[in-house]
C-alpha cells in the first residue's frame, strides 16, 4: 500500500485512503448496516478532473505502466471499413431544436468479463458526471450491435409518437410516460429537465424503426449490452461537438485493448442534415514543438533535452529531439485532450521529474509581506477581550433562516441574508447577517458551565450589496453575551468602554463614541442603545427579549453587544 501510494503521488495523483465496502458503510451508516458487505480492499484515488483517461482501471494502469517504463505507449489506430459495409449515423434536422451534435463508433470483437463490463459501464457514469456536465452537454449510449441493423437514424420527434420499452423495465412505453416513470428515480430525474420542457425529444432508431436510446435519458431494452455482447455501437449526442469528440476517443481508446484487433477502432459515418459526411472517431494524433529551455526554465530545472524528452515519453506524450537539440517535438495522443499549450507539457514534464526532486530556492524578487491591517486589530482586540474575562467561540458561518430571523423577531427579508441554492441541511440555508445566534446557540449547548457565561467571537458577517461585483459583502463584526442570573448590562457596557479605550476612541461626539436610547426587536424595550462612533452607527448594546432568549432554549437574562471594527482600522 505504501509502495502504490508513493507511485500514485509521483504521477500527480493521490491514493485518498485505502479502505473497503465494508468499513464504507459502517462508516456512513453504523456497524449494524455494514454486515455481511466485502472487505475486500478497495483503493480511493484522486484522479484531477482534467484527466479523462485516467477514470477507469484500463487506462489508470495503462498510464502507470508507461510511467514505470514497463510498456510503450500503444498506438491507437481507426479501421475504415470497405465503401457501404460500415454503421452511418444519419443526423435529421429535427434535432436542431434539441441537441444537434452526434457522433458515433463500433469496438468490434470485444472480450467482456464481468471486470470489464462493469468498468465500462462505471466509465460512462463517471464521465457523464464530469466533462459531460451531468448529461447536459452530451450523453452516451452503448449498444449491442448484433441486436440491431444500420443505418441509424438520430431525430426528435412529439413526446407522444415515441414508444418503447426502457432499459430493464418489463413493457413499453411513451416517452412522456417514461417521464412521469422516471420523476421518482433517484439516479435519473436528474436529467429529466434536460429535455422536459422542449417540444419535441431525440430519439435514435435503427433501419426497422427499433429504438436505440432516448438521449439523455434512457437507452432502449432491446439494445442492451451485457458481458457476452461481442460488437458494442457507441452514440454520443450532444449540445457540444468538441466534448462530444472527446468523450468517444476516451471511450473507445479505454476498451478497444480488449478486441480482437488490440487498440483498433471499426470507423462510423455519420451524416449532416445537409448532407455532408463524417467519419468518427477521430483519434487524432498532433505534434508540438517545445523549447528544452523554456520547460528547464519554467520548472526551475537543468535537464538535457534527451532526458526531457524521456520525462514526456513516460507521461504518455511520445517525445524526440529535434534540430540539434533545439526543440522537441511532441505528439499529443487523442487520450489527452487536456493538453491545450505548452504549458501543460512542462506541467507533465514536472510531474514525471517529481516535484520533491526540484531544488528549492529563493525567489529572485525582493518582498516583505504584512499582515492585513483588519486581521492585525483582530488579533490585537481577542488578546485584550480574553484579558476582560471573556471566552472566545468560533461558529458557523452558515445558518438556519430561523436563526437570524424569526428567533430575533425580524422578518427574513429585511436581514439582507445572503441565501445558499440548495442547501444540504436545514441548519445551514443563509450566510449569517449577524453574530448573535451563533453565540446564543452556544450557551445553549453549555448550560451545564457554571454561571456567568461570558462569550465573544470576532468573525466575518454576509450581507447582500448590489453595488459589489459579487453582490454580496462582508463585513468584520465584533460581538459579545453576558449570561447570567442577572441580565449585567453594566458589564457588557464596561466592556465596550474597555474597547473603545483600547481603541483610543473617546467619550463624546466630535470625534468619539456616543450612544443613543434606541429600540431593537431582539432586545428588551427601554434596555437597548445604538453606537456611533466616526460619525455613522456601528452596532447596538443591550439585554436581550425574553422571547428571543426562550426561542434559543436558554432560560436566564442575557445582555449582548454587536460592532462593525471595520471603521477602526
Amino acid at each position: 500500500d505504501e509502495e502504490f501510494n508513493e507511485l500514485c503521488f509521483e504521477f500527480g495523483l493521490e491514493l485518498d485512503e485505502v479502505t473497503s465496502e465494508k468499513d464504507i458503510i459502517s462508516k456512513e451508516k453504523g456497524e449494524e448496516k455494514a454486515k455481511g458487505a466485502s472487505d475486500t480492499v478497495l483503493y480511493k484515488i484522486d484522479v484531477p478532473a482534467n484527466r479523462y483517461d485516467l477514470l477507469c482501471l484500463e487506462g489508470l494502469v495503462r498510464g502507470l505502466q508507461v510511467f514505470k517504463e514497463r510498456i510503450n505507449l500503444p498506438r491507437y489506430e481507426k479501421i475504415i471499413p470497405a465503401q457501404g459495409e460500415g454503421q452511418r449515423l444519419i443526423i435529421t434536422e429535427e434535432t436542431v431544436q434539441v441537441r444537434p451534435h452526434a457522433v458515433a463508433a463500433v469496438l468490434r470483437n470485444i472480450t467482456f468479463t464481468k471486470e470489464r463490463y462493469d468498468s465500462f459501464i462505471d466509465l460512462q457514469e463517471k464521465l457523464h458526471q464530469n466533462i459531460c456536465r451531468r448529461r447536459a452537454l452530451v450523453a452516451i449510449g452503448t449498444h449491442d450491435l448484433d441486436t440491431i441493423s444500420g443505418p441509424f437514424t438520430f431525430t426528435a420527434k412529439a413526446p407522444s409518437e415515441i414508444k418503447f420499452k426502457p432499459l430493464n423495465q418489463s413493457q413499453e412505453y411513451t416517452a412522456s410516460q417514461i417521464m412521469d416513470l422516471y420523476r421518482t428515480d433517484s439516479h435519473l430525474r436528474h436529467y429529466l429537465h434536460l429535455i422536459e420542457n422542449k417540444p419535441l425529444y431525440p430519439v435514435i432508431y435503427d433501419s426497422n424503426g427499433v429504438v436505440l436510446s432516448m438521449p439523455p435519458i434512457i437507452n432502449g431494452d432491446h439494445t442492451k449490452i451485457n458481458v457476452n455482447t461481442r460488437n458494442v455501437f457507441i452514440e454520443c449526442t450532444g449540445t457540444d461537438i468538441t466534448k462530444a469528440k472527446i468523450v468517444l476517443d476516451i471511450i473507445v481508446t479505454m476498451f478497444s485493448e480488449y478486441c480482437e484487433k488490440p487498440f483498433s477502432v471499426e470507423a462510423a459515418e455519420v451524416v449532416y442534415p445537409n448532407g455532408k459526411t463524417h467519419i468518427y472517431p477521430e483519434l487524432a494524433y498532433r505534434k508540438e514543438k517545445v523549447k528544452p529551455e523554456l520547460i528547464n526554465k519554467k520548472i526551475g530545472i537543468s535537464e538535457t533535452p534527451s532526458s526531457l524528452a524521456k520525462l514526456l515519453t513516460r507521461m504518455c506524450l511520445e517525445s524526440h529531439v529535434i534540430g540539434n537539440g533545439n526543440n522537441i517535438e511532441i505528439e499529443i495522443p487523442p487520450t489527452r485532450a487536456d493538453i491545450i499549450h505548452a504549458c501543460d507539457i512542462v506541467e507533465d514534464a514536472a510531474i514525471a521529474y517529481g516535484y520533491n526532486n526540484i531544488q528549492m530556492t529563493i525567489p529572485k524578487t525582493y518582498t516583505i509581506a504584512n499582515q492585513l491591517p483588519l486581521n492585525k486589530l483582530t488579533e490585537l482586540l481577542r488578546l485584550d477581550l480574553a484579558a476582560a474575562g471573556f471566552t472566545e467561540a468560533l461558529t458557523f458561518a452558515l445558518c438556519s433562516q430561523e436563526d437570524i430571523a424569526d428567533k430575533l423577531g425580524m422578518d427574513i427579508s429585511a436581514t439582507k441574508a445572503v441565501r445558499i441554492a440548495n442547501p444540504k441541511t436545514a441548519e445551514f440555508q443563509v450566510a449569517r447577517t449577524t453574530l448573535i445566534p451563533g453565540l446564543l446557540k452556544t450557551i445553549a449547548a453549555n448550560r451545564k458551565m457554571p454561571l456567568p457565561l461570558k462569550l465573544f467571537e470576532i468573525s466575518d458577517i454576509v450581507v447582500k450589496d448590489p453595488n459589489t461585483d459579487v453582490g454580496a459583502r462582508n463585513y468584520r463584526h465584533f460581538c459579545a453575551v453576558y449570561y447570567n442570573k442577572s441580565p449585567g448590562f453594566e458589564i457588557i457596557h464596561g466592556l465596550l468602554d474597555r474597547v473603545m479605550q483600547l481603541l483610543e476612541v473617546p467619550l463624546n461626539e466630535e470625534n468619539g463614541y456616543t450612544i443613543k436610547a434606541t429600540e431593537g426587536s431582539a432586545f428588551f424595550p427601554g434596555r437597548c442603545a445604538e453606537i456611533f462612533a466616526k460619525g455613522q452607527s456601528i452596532g447596538k448594546l443591550g439585554v436581550l427579549h425574553p422571547d428571543v432568549i426562550t426561542k434559543f432554549e436558554l432560560t436566564m437574562p442575557c445582555s449582548a453587544l454587536e460592532i462593525n471594527i471595520e471603521p477602526f482600522v
